[in-house]
């Protein structure tokens, strides 16, 4: 009887009603890779036409001549790449000394100017630092760092001269400027994410502060850190306005760092509006559909190496 009672009840119970809010995260969720499966479709439409011209040719190919209707993409590939990787290797040691000094002890003033004018760098607009990249940094880095480099290590090919004030390596400048925000901002969170208690215990242990920092609390936030440096090689390779400013825009792969270069959205900025006839603008469509391709790869390989760091770091 009592089983019988129990039986009952159990199906009187009503169902639940369906978690709404749930199934509403979950399709907000998924319109974004949706969205971008769309504008992968759109832009493999439109450049129909200078992918069946050019093929796989289009990657590796050298010219890029309205003319002729000769149009390959290596050495936007080249200039966007390089920049943005240049960029990265002056950002994350500045970036990660100011993650550092905020998230650490210290005189409370100070890290809060810090603060306040890390994070006001990410509310100015491209194009403003584009102008304040054209007209001081370009001629400053001329005076004090290209053309010294130039004339002391020179016999090095990739750092040999004659430097100009817009070039490559200007470019990477600003970009590592604009990049600086993100890569501080998330290192900091994650910093001081760390355990409390390593830090006490290093302490306890007798180690310096530097020691714990380098020692402790780096290797510890060393995966999210790595995450930081992703999100802003995100920002880095799609970066279209500043950099045409100040990178010189002549199409060619450079044989140094101070001359000037060509990224894929560079390109399709200064060209789009007067591409005219069928396959000139597929053709810049197409170096749309490359910068889509540099991000998603160069993104999963900083992502397999997250995850292997992270994996380390957990035996």
């Amino acid at each position: 009887m009592a089983t019988a009672a129990g039986t009952t009840a159990l199906r009187a119970t009503p169902a639940r009603p369906p978690d709404r809010f749930r199934t509403i995260v979950a399709v907000v969720a998924g319109s974004a890779p949706l969205a971008l499966v769309l504008i992968v479709l759109v832009l493999v439409q439109q450049a129909v036409p200078a992918v069946k011209q050019f093929g796989a040719g289009f990657l590796v190919g050298r010219d890029w001549n309205p003319v002729t209707l000769s149009f390959g993409a290596l050495p936007a590939i080249f200039g966007t790449v390089s920049t943005s990787f240049i960029a990265l290797a002056i950002a994350v040691p500045v970036g990660v000394a100011v993650a550092i000094a905020l998230a650490e002890q210290g005189q409370q003033g100070i890290r809060a100017v810090i603060g306040t004018g890390v994070e006001l760098l990410a509310a100015i607009p491209s194009v403003v630092y584009g102008v304040w990249a054209l007209y001081v940094l370009a001629p400053w880095s001329l005076q004090h760092l290209e053309k010294p480099i130039s004339e002391h290590v020179g016999f090095i090919a990739f750092l040999s001269g004659p430097p100009g004030q817009t070039s490559l390596f200007t470019a990477s400048l600003v970009l590592a400027v604009m990049i600086l925000p993100t890569l501080s901002a998330v290192s900091r969170d994650v910093i001081r994410a760390v355990p409390r208690g390593l830090r006490e215990n290093a302490v306890a242990l007798g180690a310096t502060w530097w020691e714990t920092v380098w020692k402790v609390v780096l290797p510890s936030a060393r995966s999210g850190i790595f995450g930081a440096v992703i999100l802003a090689l995100g920002r880095a390779l799609g970066e279209t306005i500043a950099v045409t400013m100040v990178i010189g825009n002549r199409y060619e792969i450079p044989h140094s760092v101070f001359f000037p270069a060509y990224t894929l959205a560079s390109v399709i900025a200064n060209e789009f509006t007067e591409a005219t006839g069928t396959l000139y603008p597929a053709a810049l469509v197409e170096l749309g559909l490359v910068l889509i391709l540099v991000t998603v790869t160069v993104n999963i390989v900083a992502l397999l190496l997250v995850r292997s760091t992270a994996a380390r770091a957990a035996i």
